[in-house]
């Protein structure tokens, strides 16, 4: 036999025993969901599975490099996102079980440089993304920070010693937040006295078996083996996702899908000493009014239709990453890219959809088709239509009624149908979670909640739009500086509309949502007015999503 068809046969052996656990049609169902990936000159990235303690699906796709033509690998390493919080929560673990902190911490403890705030911060709060703190690039990107400025720890704490206010009280409610992970590096190297670089390859990734696995400080070091990372745009053509990050604790670690594999694993079977640690790393909490909170130390919590699910996603740069594990059934699914628009959560729910079909109970599991749609007349549905105000994070939502049907407007070509399924209550169809919306009227008020996956409910009151005349909006300009953030912002007046002003991003239009509020683009979304007694502007509070009404005073 020829030396060439011995290596086929090989090669075709390998195929058969890295699929033993899942059948044939399986394999290729998984396959072609990445088809897309293999065509010419585009990235891609790499799969892995595994099975019952044996890796049953492993295969890489498209370019590691567009560039060169260089192509992913099963080995290729990726920039995994915030996949890597789990990583820093398992470096505050350690060193809870070891006795050298407590997760219950006030975290001025080991950083007294933090401001000291109305309410005590535990380490605990970081961990569940409970902290309210302001999250690391809404808090930049008003700073007046672009998308592609290098950013690093240090950048993140010079500004934490000038922040005064929280956006909740710790433990009211989860708002992710990345500064709250990079902060835990501060606390890891305080305890350790190593740097947190070095302390994770030593006493995390290496005892578990992690050799391709790191975290990056330095984003011009040269490592080999690392994909390059590419944005799709709207035209379809891709461009190279500049690299401008530098920060850890809540993101840059490195991976390739092996030693993912290998980590997840410990959520069913844990390497020996590591039982308790992986244990703890799945702790679940109340918030401060005993509702659940799904998110843990770095992993979030759930069920895929009815099987636990222990996982997170990542983005950064045009990487995006997913990993998740069914402990019960001992089956994990680790997807590494470097392109944005690769949806690797998407493809690991169809790789679990398949993989989970004999176990999942089709009939018992919620979908949308379960809820029974009721008739409402076109008058019944006219009450509800309106603009309504959400208090707590300050956006608007609109509904209104269009070909029989009540819209849930967001903003221009982001709305979605709402359909009823009671005589108040609607579902949203087009979005990927169960999202209700409850409409509650009475002779002076009319009020709407909405609800996803039957969490807690967001309260919206309804409000008429204010007069948007240039006289009406002449009191708004100003210019507004904020102490915390050394930056100011200029809101002027030319013909009827509303502008913002920054030196690093320029000018953008703003409106008025109601009396006192404009809203904006980013960073600036959402502009509240403070008056004094006499009605004066003095002020505004700024917010933008992880960032919630930050302080810029009127100076002009």
């Amino acid at each position: 036999m020829k030396f060439k068809n011995l290596i086929s046969l090989a090669l075709i052996f390998i195929s058969l025993s890295a699929s033993a656990q899942i059948s044939e049609s399986q394999y290729q169902e998984i396959d072609s969901l990445f088809v897309d990936w293999n065509k010419p000159n585009h990235p891609g990235g790499a799969v892995g599975i595994k099975q019952n303690g044996k890796t049953v699906f492993s295969k890489a796709y498209g370019l590691a490099s567009m560039e060169y033509l260089v192509p992913n690998a099963t080995g290729t390493i990726f920039n995994t996102g915030s996949v890597s919080k789990q990583f820093t929560a398992m470096g505050i673990v350690l060193l809870h079980q070891s006795g050298k902190l407590s997760v219950d911490d006030d975290i001025r403890k080991y950083l007294p440089e933090i401001p000291e705030f109305s309410y005590t911060i535990t380490i605990r709060h970081l961990l569940h993304h409970t902290s309210g703190l302001r999250s690391l690039h809404a808090m930049l990107g008003l700073a007046g920070w672009r998308g592609d400025d290098s950013r690093t720890n240090e950048d993140l704490n010079r500004f934490m010693e000038n922040q005064r206010d929280l956006n909740f009280i710790p433990g009211d409610e989860y708002l992710y937040c990345n500064t709250g992970y990079m902060l835990m590096v501060n606390i890891i190297e305080k305890v350790t006295h190593e740097k947190f670089t070095l302390w994770m390859n030593e006493a995390v990734f290496e005892p578990l078996g992690m050799t391709n696995t790191y975290v990056e400080d330095n984003y011009n070091r040269i490592v080999p083996n690392n994909a390059t990372s590419y944005y799709r745009g709207a035209s379809n053509e891709f461009a190279r996702a500049v690299e401008y990050w530098g920060y850890i604790g809540s993101g840059n670690m490195h991976s390739t899908t092996d030693d993912l594999l290998k980590w997840l694993a410990n959520f069913s079977d844990p390497q020996t000493g590591w039982e308790a640690h992986f244990k703890m790393l799945q702790t679940l909490d109340n918030f401060n009014n005993g509702t659940p909170n799904t998110y843990a130390f770095g992993v979030g919590i759930g069920d895929f239709n009815g099987v636990k699910s222990v996982g997170h996603g990542g983005a950064i740069g045009g990487f995006r990453a997913n990993i998740v594990t069914y402990p019960e059934e001992k089956l994990s699914v680790v997807i590494l890219t470097n392109f944005s628009s690769a949806s690797p959560g998407q493809k690991s729910n169809s790789i679990s959809d398949i993989l989970l079909e004999n176990v999942v109970d089709k009939e018992e599991t919620h979908s949308k088709s379960n809820s029974r749609t009721v008739k409402l007349s076109k008058n019944t549905l006219a009450k509800y239509e309106g603009s309504y105000w959400n208090d707590k994070e300050y956006y608007a939502r609109k509904i209104y009624l269009k070909d029989d049907t009540l819209r849930y407007y967001r903003s221009e070509n982001n709305e979605s149908p709402i359909v009823p399924i009671g005589n108040a209550e609607f579902l949203m169809f087009g979005v990927p979670v169960d999202l209700k919306v409850k409409f509650k009227i009475s002779e002076n008020d009319k009020t709407m909640i909405v609800t996803v996956d039957d969490g807690e409910g967001s309260l919206f009151k309804s409000f008429e739009p204010e007069d948007t005349a240039e006289d009406a909006l002449a009191p708004y300009i100003g210019k507004f500086y904020s102490p915390e953030l050394e930056t100011t912002y200029d809101i002027y007046l030319e013909g009827d509309t509303l502008y913002y002003h920054h030196a690093r991003h320029g000018n953008a239009p703003m409106k008025v949502l109601k009396k006192d509020i404009l809203e904006g683009q980013w960073p600036m979304l959402i502009a509240k007015y403070k008056r004094d007694e006499e009605g004066t502007i003095t002020g505004i509070f700024v917010t933008n999503g992880r960032v919630r009404n930050l302080w810029f005073e009127k100076v002009q």
